[in-house]
């Protein structure tokens, strides 16, 4: 990697810890405040919305699960504020991240009453959550072994560090189950194991450079605005920051499977399109049907 991307990573991960975790608790002493304080702008509940990027009806959940503090009532109009609006961010973020609503306020809940963030979270967890899409599966060897059914695809897979073999002997984690499960339900339509591994190394290094461009996307977005030493952002900004750099992967991923999806149904409908015009063909006598008069 070249270019202005290293040094801002290094500038990141110097003393970038205290700098996030800074910028976190930021993001949840302001989510956290009651109405009426530090607060300038009003909203009905369907501008909130849209500036938050979720639903009116969300919002009402919120408010029944007690996530939301109570708007300001005038007349008949519910207004909310900037606090409301930072607070739903907040929780919006924490949803996208995996966490369930029983978790998002058991979390403001722990801020309110003066527990740091990584005493609730861990600070790794703060800021990525539950990111993983797959989670790494310990098993004995055997078991393993057996869910492969192939011991030179169980091998390889080693090698590729798609399974790990620990060492106490007997177990093993299968460090990519999903990939492993797909793999499984493709070979009942008579692929080989090999065959399936062979492709998986071909698109890996792929996947990992389309990783490449977004990541970096991502540090140029936030590398100057996050600098180890100087003051944090105003509230604002950093919630702005933080949101952005949890729906990021989100965003990311639902963007390149889209494309992805795409990509393969015009694939998969040309190849369609050429087997049938063979049919046709063959059919025919090789010649096809002649309309002119």
């Amino acid at each position: 990697m070249t270019g202005p991307i290293p040094s801002i990573l290094r500038r990141l991960r110097r003393g970038s810890r205290d700098v996030v975790e800074a910028a976190v608790s930021q993001l949840f002493d302001a989510a956290v405040q009651p109405h009426g304080v530090a607060a300038s702008g009003e909203y009905r509940i369907d501008e909130l919305a849209r500036l938050a990027g979720t639903t009116t009806r969300n919002i009402r959940v919120y408010r029944d699960r007690g996530l939301l503090h109570p708007p300001l009532r005038v007349g008949r109009i519910a207004l909310f504020n900037d606090t409301h609006l930072t607070r739903l961010r907040m929780i919006t973020s924490l949803l996208d991240r995996g966490y369930n609503l029983a978790h998002v306020h058991e979390m403001l809940s722990a801020w309110e009453q003066g527990k740091n963030v990584g005493d609730m979270l861990g600070l790794e967890s703060a800021i990525a959550g539950s990111w993983a899409t797959e989670k790494p599966e310990r098993m004995s060897v055997t078991e393993a072994r057996r869910l492969v059914d192939d011991d030179d695809g169980f091998d390889r897979m080693v090698g590729l560090d798609l399974i790990r073999l620990e060492d106490d002997g007997h177990d093993a984690t299968v460090v990519r189950p999903k990939l492993v499960e797909a793999f499984n339900e493709i070979r009942q339509y008579g692929v080989a194991i090999g065959t399936l591994i062979d492709l998986h190394e071909q698109i890996a290094p792929l996947i990992n450079q389309i990783s490449a461009i977004l990541v970096r996307a991502g540090v140029n977005h936030v590398g100057d605005r996050l600098n180890p030493g100087s003051p944090l952002p105003a509230d604002p900004e950093v919630t702005e920051m933080i949101t952005m750099l949890v729906r990021f992967r989100t965003q990311a991923v639902a963007a390149v499977s889209s494309t992805l999806a795409f990509s393969i149904e015009s694939s998969v409908e040309s190849v369609v399109a050429n087997i049938l015009a063979q049919a046709v063909d063959v059919a025919g006598g090789g010649n096809a049907p002649d309309d002119r008069p």
